[in-house]
Parts: structure tokens; C-alpha cells; sequence
């Protein structure tokens, strides 16, 4: 990959105290006019002002001193790799306040980025465009620095704030609105003539705000708050302030079309933008390098691991303490930047607990560890002697310097499942532990709740007596989740054997509960992908069969009355399984209910949808498809068109697979929608991996134009190559991808190259057992 220059920030002779921007988008060519008057301190006397800059030209520019004769620049000197641009001026600034003037114009670009354009479609069917915002991951750059029917509409004076968290949005929409208990404006935006859709998220809005605002003890600042659907839109949503950007299925709900799911996705969105406007943008973290870095801070392992440690603090310090150590937090540093070290003073304020010792072993270091743990009764105690190591997925840790954790752990037995007899803080590689009173035949476990951000590797008779509370539910299901997780996570990485995972998945067949079924049915679809790389993958799809069908029987096709929510997102994600793994009596049944829905005779619910567009079409042919693509044509609402693109990838044939591929890069499809397509026919059969990597190689340029240095580019990367299984392959994608660098991905071009190799390892280590023991159930099938 080529070497990065080091980043640099800006001088700091020159600081900006307000910007008053003028800007006048033109909708029909595409271009931007915008004047800027910044009230300006020079701090240090100079004949240069550094500024962020990107996809602008500088038309004129000028500066004026308080009191003094304008100064205008005479060179305009753009650095377009580090986004700046400097202005250069015939004599020198003198340390004091002014006025810097700068005209300039620009693009509405197509790429999502900066100041761009969106298309939608009137509902009258007429191709229209808005003007809208997306500078997240430009850092704080893009649009700043005739017609008789302008309207000019002016805006109040923003409070001191990050440059990305400003937007704006030209356009036509429908609004709904409402006031929240404590007297804050919100309104949600949709296209026009779809203002019943913004009611989900406008009644979730007006009762998170009140939320926030008692668990930090600090008012939302400002007086109102919009949320806008935006057609064309990269991310699932921005936290700009006080006006929040979302994809049309982040935001938009249609009481009779949308699924539980779609409810789900919309209020967790919601929620999460919500609490940025206090997190974030009242308070901005800081440690950005180079701009080409930042989309990648937004990836799984930020994000993902940044939740669940704090999870586990939380869980550490308990409720009431960490609110108070948020609120000290948020009002100490607010409207200023903040480090990750202030959160935790603050926390350690609060709560008297070593926080920033024990936090900086899990935000300093990479990964987590693995707590290996045996017992022994001793009388009428239990001794557990406990271990960590860091965790690998490549298999035992063989590191020289061992990294250590300091890991707040908990501790259950089956007399109370539900709390923990003992809480301690492992602060060494090995303890002992002597937990009183326990009978020889009570079980014990670690990480209740499954809260600490750590796997247990529990000894083969530990193990042996929690799976008993796997069959009769009294492990609570969280418990239950994180034990099947963990061993999952431990075959993946060769410490245990695949076979010992797929019998305590066999101990599942009572579960009632949707959270721990996903987790469950997630990992069979990971083995799933790696077997379809054997001559075996019909035994596994038997497996998945005999997992789900006892819970499938339970459930049935139809709502039964007082059913809730989560029951919803069971029936949809055992119906797909059954039918994707051709089960006869769901497939049949699947069948005959697409062939009502298509005539119109019997609507299917939204909740149907996904598993039976999935299994016709898995199980299909040409004509399946060409009514697919006939009902993705005829379908209103961006949530139904991405519901048949993401399953789009099943059909198996390698000429429809072909024709997927095509659809993916047609007109027919939003932009940002087309990497879950071609994602969808990677992800769909062992054919179809092929056919998207080879598609991906043919159409790079056209792709990566598209999405430049987006994050959309590293996810399409990832749903493409991470299924593969062989050496040769991550060899093949890292040598692709040396002769057509995307900078932006390097992070996760690398990571599915290890991927890659840890499913060839995992394969030749483990494919023979299975096949053995899938083999050995087909000839003494276990009774129920």
C-alpha cells in the first residue's frame, strides 16, 4: 500500500470564532454558489491562513482587519490529498480580530459526500433532486470555506460546535411534528405524500429526548430537533445537530408494510442519534489522524467493542453511580473536546473504583481475554482456579509478553441463577477463588449476564453440568447465548473441536427465546459457508433442519393472539432457516403463499416476506426471479425494494446469479444499495462467491468511482471475500488489491485476509470430524 503522509493539523495562528455562510445550490446543473464572512482571530502575526478545503474552488478571498483596510489574498495554494488549502496574502496579518471574505463554488456531486445531490421520485412519478449534507467522514471540510423565484431562508446562530456536525438539506418534504415533554420542537421530514411514515420515529424521538435528558441530568440544548429521510445516503444515519440525516428505512415505518424488524432497526437508529446530540456533539471526543482514516473508525471493531466495554464498566460500577460520573462528564466539557481519559476521571470520580487502571487494559491493548476456569469441591466449598490469556482466533495465545487484563468478573450458581454470589476484579494471570456453601451437584458459572467482555473456556466437567440448564431453561437465556458463544468462538479458533459445539446445539431444542435462536442460527450460517466448501453441505443443511423445525412446529406460519414483538422476529428468522435448508412442509407452504401474494388473492404480512421471497427463490428458477424483480419494480417503499434486493443472492443458477449482478449496477437500484446485492449473491452459494469476486475485479473501476473512499467500499469488500476457505484466495484478494489500492479499506481489505486463512485452517482441521458425527447422527438419530 503507498505510504501515507503524516497528517498534520492546522496552524494555530489563525482561529475561527463564528461562521456566517451564505450558499446557493442549483438543482439543475448540479453546482454550488456559497459566500462565507468568518469572524476571525489572528493570534500570531502571519502572511498565511491554513484552511480545510474539499471539492471547492476558491473564487476570491480576503481579510479584514478590525478598524483597517481589506487585505485580499493572492494565491490560493490547494492541498488536495490532506483537504486544506492555503491562503497566501501580500503583507502580514497582525495579531488581532477581522473578518476573513471567501467566494467560492462547487460541485453537488453524486458520491454521498460533502454537499451532494439526492435523487428521488415525485409521487407523481417524476425524477426530482434534493441538495443535502454528509461531512462525518470528511472530518469538517467540504462546502464552506439569478432566478427570480429564490427564496432566502436564514438561520439562528448555532452554539460553539464541531464543523462536521453542521448540515443542511434543499428539498421537498412532508413533515409530521409534536412537542416532547420538556418543550422541545421535533419533526420528522419524509418525501412528499408519506408523512404517516415519520410517525414511528417521531413518537420514539419525542420519548427518548426526556430519557436522555433525566440519565444525564443535562437538558437537550437546543429548541428543536429535526429528523430528515434522505433518498441517496451512505450511512444509516448522521447525528448532525439538530438535524439528524437517516436512509429511508432508518426512519420511515408504514404501519401495514413494515416488518417487526424494520420497527426494531428504526428505533435503535433513532435512539443512537439521539444520544450523540449529547455524546458527541455537546462533548466531542478527539484522536482523529488522517482524513483517509476516518470512515474506518466507524467499523465493527470501534464501534462494537467501544459498546460492549462499556457495557461491562456500567455493569462494574453499577447504575447510579454511572450516571452521576456522566453527568460530571457532560457538564465539565461541554460545547469543548474531550479525551477518552476525561470519561473515565470522571467515572472513577463517581464511583471510587480504579476505572481509568482497569479501562486503559481494555483501550489500550488490542483484544480481550480468554478466563480458562476449573473447580473442585473441597467439603462443603467450591475452589475455582482461574487463568487468562489473551484470546486468538488463530488458536492458543503463543505470544512472548502475555498482555494482561484487569477484568471485573462475576460469579453464579444454580441455587440463584439470576444474581452473583461473588464479584471480584482479576487483576493477576491466575487466581483462586473459594466460593462457600456450594453442593456437589450445583452448577457454577462465570459472566452472568454475559456483560463481561471476556470468553470462558470452562473445564470439560464444568462444562459438562451447565448443559443440563441449556435443556431446561433455568440458565437464564443471556447465559444460555453467551455459553453456546463462547464455545462457538473457541472451535472457530481450534481450542476446542467444531463436534463439541454442535452437541450443546442440539441441547437447544426447548429455547424459546429470539435473542439467544439469532446468535444460534448466526453461527450455523458461518458453518453453513465454510462447509459449502466441502462435498458434505447437504448433511448440514439436515442439521439445520432437525435444530429448527421442533421450534418451527411450536410457532406455525401465523400470529397467535398476544404475541409480541420479539415472537414476530422468531417466526421470520426459523421460517427462513427451514426453508433456505429446504425443509419439504415450509417450502411447500412458502410456495403457496407467494403464489397468493403475486395474484393478489392473500397479501403476504411484512413479517413473512424475507422467508418466503428467500426460500422461492433459493429454491426457484428464472421465472421466480423475473417476478421478484417485477415486485421490486412495483414496490413503493425503499424498505420492500431492499427486502428483495438482500435476497436476491439465493437463486443458484449460475446464469441467474449473473443476471443478480447486473441488476445490482442498473438504474433500478439506489447506489447504496447495490453492495448488499452483490453482497447478498457472495454470501448466497459457493457459485455465487465466485461469480461476486470475479464481478467485483471487472467492475472495480465503476465501483470505487462510485463509492470513492466511502465506507460503503470496505463493507462491499467484506460481504464479497470473507466466505472464502482457501490460502490461495487471501493471496489472490491482498494481490488485487496491491494493484488497485482503496485506501480507506486497507483496515478491512486486511482483516478478510486473515479471515480467509483462519476458515482454511479452520476446514482442514475440523472437517473431518464433522463430517464423521453428521454421518453418525444420520445412522442413530438423537431422540427428543
Amino acid at each position: 500500500m503507498p505510504e501515507k503522509r503524516p497528517f498534520e493539523r492546522l496552524p494555530a495562528d489563525v482561529s475561527p470564532i463564528n461562521y456566517s455562510l451564505c450558499l446557493k445550490p442549483d438543482l439543475l446543473d448540479f453546482t454550488f454558489e456559497g459566500k462565507l464572512e468568518a469572524s476571525a482571530q489572528v493570534r500570531q502575526a502571519t502572511n498565511q491562513i491554513v484552511m480545510n478545503c474539499a471539492d471547492i474552488d476558491i473564487i476570491t478571498a480576503s481579510y479584514v482587519p478590525e478598524g483597517d483596510e481589506e487585505i485580499h489574498a493572492t494565491g490560493f495554494n490547494y492541498q488536495n490529498e490532506d483537504e486544506k488549502v492555503t491562503l497566501s496574502f501580500p503583507s502580514t496579518l497582525q495579531p488581532g480580530t477581522g473578518t476573513l471574505k471567501i467566494d467560492f463554488v462547487g460541485e453537488l456531486n453524486d458520491k454521498m459526500k460533502g454537499f451532494y445531490r439526492s435523487k428521488y421520485t415525485t409521487p407523481s412519478g417524476e425524477v426530482r433532486y434534493a441538495a443535502v449534507t454528509q461531512f462525518e467522514n470528511v472530518i469538517d471540510r467540504k462546502p464552506y470555506p439569478d432566478d427570480e423565484n429564490v427564496v432566502e431562508v436564514k438561520f439562528a446562530r448555532t452554539p460553539v460546535m464541531s464543523t462536521y456536525l453542521v448540515a443542511f438539506v434543499v428539498g421537498e418534504y412532508d413533515f409530521v411534528e409534536t412537542r416532547s415533554k420538556d418543550g422541545v420542537c421535533v419533526r420528522v421530514y419524509t418525501p412528499v405524500g408519506k408523512a404517516e411514515q415519520g410517525k414511528f420515529a417521531l413518537e420514539v424521538a419525542a420519548k427518548t429526548l426526556p430519557f436522555y435528558k433525566d440519565y444525564f441530568n443535562v437538558p437537550y440544548p437546543l429548541p428543536k430537533i429535526d429528523l430528515i429521510a434522505i433518498a441517496d445516503f451512505a450511512a444509516g444515519a448522521m447525528e448532525n445537530w439538530g438535524l439528524v440525516t437517516y436512509r429511508e428505512t432508518a426512519l420511515l415505518i408504514d404501519p401495514k408494510n413494515s416488518c417487526s424488524s424494520s420497527r426494531q432497526w428504526v428505533a435503535l437508529v433513532v435512539g443512537h442519534e439521539l444520544a450523540h446530540q449529547w455524546f458527541g456533539n455537546l462533548v466531542t471526543m478527539v484522536s482523529v489522524g488522517h482524513p483517509s482514516e476516518v470512515d474506518e473508525i466507524f467499523d465493527a471493531i470501534s464501534y462494537s467493542k467501544g459498546a460492549s466495554v462499556i457495557r461491562m464498566l456500567h455493569d462494574y460500577i453499577g447504575d447510579k453511580d454511572f450516571k452521576k460520573g456522566m453527568n460530571m462528564y457532560l457538564t465539565k466539557f461541554q460545547q469543548k473536546n474531550a479525551a477518552t481519559e476525561d470519561l473515565w476521571e470522571s467515572l472513577e470520580n463517581a464511583s471510587g473504583k480504579p476505572i481509568a487502571a482497569v479501562m486503559n487494559t481494555w483501550t489500550k491493548q488490542m483484544g480481550f481475554p480468554l478466563i480458562y476456569v476449573e473447580a473442585e469441591q473441597v467439603e462443603d466449598d467450591r475452589v475455582l482456579r482461574l487463568s487468562q490469556k489473551k484470546f486468538c482466533a488463530s488458536g492458543p495465545y503463543v505470544g512472548e509478553e502475555c498482555p494482561q487484563w484487569m477484568v471485573p468478573i462475576t460469579i453464579s450458581t444454580s441455587e440463584d441463577s439470576s444474581h452473583a454470589k461473588m464479584k471480584i476484579l482479576m487483576d493477576k494471570p491466575e487466581m483462586n477463588i473459594v466460593l462457600k456453601d456450594v453442593k456437589p451437584d450445583q452448577w457454577v458459572k462465570l459472566n452472568l449476564g454475559t456483560v463481561g467482555f471476556y470468553r470462558t473456556q470452562y473445564s470439560s466437567a464444568m462444562l459438562e453440568s451447565l448443559l443440563p440448564g441449556i435443556r431446561d431453561l433455568s440458565l437464564p437465556p443471556v447465559d444460555r447465548l453467551g455459553l453456546q458463544n463462547d464455545l462457538f468462538s473457541l472451535a472457530r479458533a481450534g481450542i476446542i473441536s467444531t463436534v463439541e459445539v454442535l452437541k450443546v446445539m442440539e441441547a437447544f431444542v426447548n429455547e424459546p427465546n429470539y435473542t439467544v435462536w439469532s446468535d444460534l442460527s448466526c453461527n450455523l450460517g458461518i458453518l453453513s459457508t465454510l462447509l459449502s466448501h466441502t462435498d458434505f453441505y447437504e448433511e448440514i443443511q439436515e442439521f439445520v433442519k432437525d435444530v429448527f423445525s421442533p421450534i418451527g412446529e411450536r410457532l406455525g406460519w401465523d400470529p397467535k393472539p398476544g404475541e409480541g414483538h420479539l415472537d414476530a422476529l422468531l417466526r421470520g428468522l426459523v421460517l427462513g432457516k427451514l426453508g433456505k435448508a429446504g425443509h419439504k412442509a415450509t417450502l411447500e407452504e412458502a410456495r403457496r403463499r407467494f403464489k397468493d401474494h403475486v395474484e393478489g388473492k392473500q397479501i403476504l404480512s411484512a413479517d413473512l416476506r424475507s422467508p418466503v421471497y428467500l426460500t422461492v427463490l433459493k429454491h426457484g428458477d428464472g421465472t421466480t426471479l423475473d417476478i421478484m424483480l417485477k415486485l421490486h419494480k412495483q414496490a413503493d417503499m425503499q424498505e420492500e425494494k431492499n427486502r428483495i434486493e438482500r435476497v436476491l443472492g439465493a437463486t443458484l443458477s449460475p446464469e441467474l446469479i449473473q443476471k443478480v449482478l447486473t441488476f445490482a449496477l442498473s438504474e433500478e437500484v439506489r447506489p447504496q444499495d447495490t453492495v448488499s446485492v452483490i453482497g447478498g449473491v457472495a454470501g448466497g452459494s459457493k457459485h455465487g462467491r465466485k461469480a461476486a469476486w470475479k464481478f467485483i475485479k471487472d467492475n472495480w473501476e465503476e465501483l470505487y468511482n462510485r463509492y470513492q473512499g466511502g465506507f460503503l467500499i470496505s463493507r462491499l469488500i467484506k460481504l464479497s471475500v470473507e466466505g472464502f476457505a482457501v490460502d490461495k484466495m487471501a493471496a489472490e484478494v491482498k494481490a488485487f488489491f496491491e494493484s488497485h489500492p482503496a485506501p480507506s479499506a486497507e483496515r478491512t481489505i486486511q482483516q478478510c485476509c486473515e479471515n480467509i486463512l483462519l476458515n482454511a485452517a479452520w476446514l482442514k482441521r475440523d472437517a473431518e470430524s464433522i463430517h464423521q458425527y453428521l454421518l453418525q447422527r444420520k445412522a442413530s438419530p438423537p431422540t427428543a
